[in-house]
């Protein structure tokens, strides 16, 4: 369940109070993880594996019953603001329209009171947040227009141009610092509570980086592109069963070679910044670090693309992860270079329940077939929810499911796959929030290659409220996945436990 899914009164899900009461219901139902998105900002498409950087946190995540508390803004600077009619789904477009126009009453007040620790937040973060700052601003006074179509000088770092630029918009880059403050220190905060509920939180590491973006802007050479930091080639995947186009990302690809001759070091430094704002890290296309298929710049499908080698293990081995809490996101096309890489690596790899059912393609994802060192998903972001996958899905896919659950309706088949899921030798298991809700094809985060209806599902509170938390304490209990701190009072809470906690 990302951040941005939760209930509010602000258009989108926060680091507020929302959030602390989405933890408290997690550790009263014997939950150990919450699995999050990338909380970077979003860019284009507003998806989170498309962001403005990959070091800054998304200001819509700001709460402002924080900043009231902490004196920023009093709740007549938003409180009559009109974020959307419906509850149930995100409007991107207002948030952009109207969510600066608080932060600019929010900065009124910083510039009079700047916080005694912000000097050492911007100190600390200084390898990434100046150059960020200062991108956000220039798109600012570019009216959000992309990298691509700034002018020469400042797209290219002229120092004269860049200079000119700081300090004729000192306030406008003060004030994207300002949001970065205020987003860690919230964070910050509700990542303390979780820990203290008993729950750990799993980023998400996305493995590319968008064309528009402040780490394309600060070190071009470490990705494929001409000298005016256009992409020459773009990544995506080959076609398949799933997808006859294949899938056009459109990210830059790395320059692995250039990466190499400075030992990675942009890699270690976002590997182990992640590490530090997470407790865990997934790391998407996992198999990309093997080998990553490459699509000429300018085409209009996947389909000509070609695959070349990745750094492999020589990029693990020079970061020095070690035992480090990360789980590799393998799914896709596997050869047995990627599973040697993975066992290598030690990280466990994902399963993906719905994938077993998938007529259409071979595979091993049915329980039976897992090793203890994964992680099982019911379904991932980018699936659709268990109910939904019954419509959407062949019918042949959705009669085999009924028929390894045996079930003869598809009601009911949500919580059949999430206790098999939970019943599975995976060491860990994630459930989606749409499943414990029984949502159906509206509760959809993302369907790849298309653009305009994703990444806006949110849950209300009244949903929250009436999900079977009572069911999803007694399966974990059941399949003996209740976490230490729980298991000596199982029998009694089990016993008292509400449907709604």
């Amino acid at each position: 369940m990302h951040i941005s899914s939760l209930p509010g009164s602000a258009g989108i899900g926060t680091l507020g109070r929302s959030a602390y009461d989405f933890v408290d219901r997690l550790s009263e139902a014997g939950q150990s993880y919450w699995q999050i998105l990338p909380i970077c900002p979003t860019s284009y498409g507003d998806s989170p594996y498309q962001s403005f950087s990959t070091s800054a946190g998304n200001p819509y995540f700001i709460d402002f019953d924080e900043l009231v508390k902490d004196g920023y803004l009093d709740y007549s600077d938003f409180e009559l603001i009109d974020w959307g009619w419906d509850s149930c789904k995100i409007n991107y477009g207002i948030l952009y329209m109207r969510r600066p126009l608080v932060y600019a009453k929010v900065f009124k007040k910083f510039v009079k009171n700047i916080p005694c620790d912000f000097g050492q937040f911007c100190e600390k973060n200084a390898d990434w947040i100046d150059d960020y700052a200062l991108f956000m601003a220039i798109k600012d006074s570019h009216k959000g227009a992309p990298l691509s179509s700034w002018e020469d000088d400042l797209r290219l770092r002229k120092p004269e141009a860049i200079e000119s630029f700081r300090s004729n918009n000192e306030d406008l880059i003060l004030m994207h610092k300002m949001l970065q403050y205020f987003f860690f220190l919230q964070w910050g905060r509700l990542k303390t509570y979780c820990n203290s509920k008993g729950i750990k939180i799993i980023g998400d590491l996305p493995i590319y980086v968008s064309a528009d973006s402040v780490d394309v802007w600060s070190s071009p050479d470490i990705f494929a592109l001409d000298e005016n930091l256009n992409p020459i080639e773009v990544a995506g995947c080959p076609p398949d069963a799933f997808s006859a186009d294949g899938q056009l990302w459109g990210n830059p690809v790395y320059n692995w070679e250039r990466l190499k001759e400075t030992g990675y070091e942009w890699w270690k430094k976002r590997l182990n910044r992640c590490l530090e704002t997470y407790d865990i890290i997934r790391i998407d296309h996992f198999r990309g670090f093997e080998s990553y298929y490459c699509i000429p710049a300018g085409s209009k499908t996947a389909a000509n693309g070609v695959w070349r080698k990745g750094p492999g293990m020589d990029l693990f081995k020079v970061a020095n992860l070690g035992d480090k809490p990360i789980i590799a996101e393998d799914l896709g096309f596997l050869t047995e270079d990627v599973r040697k890489l993975l066992k290598d690596t030690g990280f466990p790899g994902m399963n993906v329940l719905q994938f077993a059912f998938d007529t259409r393609d071979e595979n091993d994802y049915l329980p039976e077939n897992y090793i203890e060192n994964s992680v099982v998903y019911t379904g991932t972001h980018d699936n659709d929810t268990i109910l939904g996958w019954t419509k959407s899905a062949p019918k042949e896919s959705v009669e085999q499911a009924l028929e390894y659950f045996g079930l003869k309706k598809d009601r009911g088949l949500n919580k059949a796959m999430m206790e098999a899921a939970l019943q599975s030798k995976s060491n860990t298991c994630i459930l989606t929030m749409q499943d414990i809700l029984a949502k159906g094809v509206e509760g959809r985060m993302n369907t790849p290659s298309t653009l305009g209806h994703n990444w806006q599902w949110r849950a209300t509170e009244k949903e929250l409220s009436a999900a079977d938390w009572k069911w999803l304490w007694q399966t974990t209990e059941k399949t003996h996945r209740l976490p230490e701190r729980l298991k000596q009072k199982a029998g009694k809470l089990s016993a008292s436990i509400s449907p709604s906690i």
